[in-house]
């Protein structure tokens, strides 16, 4: 996790979780006057528009207060939803046997990104295994990860 999500994140959370949710993630956007925070938010029970929306006007109040980022920004608060992004080893081992598409921060073996089954985590690494082979990428090299959903016919 990058210095800048760790501080939001630390500011986020209490709020999250003082409303009675989990807060899955953040993924912070900066792009000048384009720039976005998204929040994503869970709970078992499921999260409505009003949930999202009620988060929304609480982390923004914080935010205001703290001022952690300078300029203007877009704030989203969202569920993950079923192609839910995965943030920590913890998610990662969560949706292991699930198909997942990932994107590195840098090349390796000459291309960025990958799909393929989640088989678990070692240490610090994601093993992702595609066709008949399987790859391990150190958490701190994966730009974004996401769940691929499978619907049934």
């Amino acid at each position: 996790m990058a210095l800048k999500d760790a501080a939001l994140y630390a500011l986020i959370e209490p709020v999250v979780t003082a409303m009675g949710f989990e807060l899955w993630g953040i993924d912070y956007r900066p792009q000048g006057k384009h720039s976005r925070l998204v929040i994503y938010i869970d709970h078992a029970d499921g999260v409505s528009v009003d949930h999202c929306a009620d988060v929304s006007r609480q982390v923004s109040a914080v935010l205001d207060v703290e001022d952690p980022i300078p300029g203007e920004y877009r704030l989203e608060v969202s569920s993950p939803g079923m192609d839910r992004p995965l943030f920590t080893l913890d998610q990662f081992a969560r949706f292991a046997g699930h198909e997942v598409a990932l994107k590195l921060r840098v090349p390796f073996d000459g291309r960025r990104k990958f799909q393929g089954l989640l088989a678990g985590i070692e240490k610090d690494e994601v093993l992702l295994r595609l066709d008949e082979e399987e790859y391990c990428f150190p958490i701190e090299s994966i730009d974004q990860a996401r769940v691929v959903p499978r619907f049934e016919d």
